[in-house]
């Protein structure tokens, strides 16, 4: 799975890639270049947006799997506690 500091690079690359389309622009614009520039920032960008649903989803998972672990966990606190609780009456 990506890290964030590989969405750092893309996103780095991206901007790189804005700074050579905008240069594009101002130069002499090669309408031919405009394109592949802007198919490579589009590519870039769905990549960039795959890594984060990816990193999304798996940290939800993750938390849900945290959350029915606590949800069971408190159960058997709270059990424990009132055993506690009725020892000390």
């Amino acid at each position: 799975m990506a890290s964030l500091k590989d969405v750092e690079q893309v996103a780095d690359d991206l901007s790189a890639l804005v700074d050579q389309l905008r240069k594009e622009l101002r130069d002499s614009p090669s309408f031919d270049k405009l394109v592949t520039l802007a198919d490579e920032i589009s590519e870039r960008a769905d990549g960039a947006a795959e890594t984060f649903s990816t990193v999304n989803e798996a940290l939800m998972s993750r938390l849900g799997e945290l959350k029915g672990n606590a949800s069971g966990g408190q159960t058997g606190g709270g059990s424990s506690s009132g055993r506690a609780k009725a020892r000390s009456s």
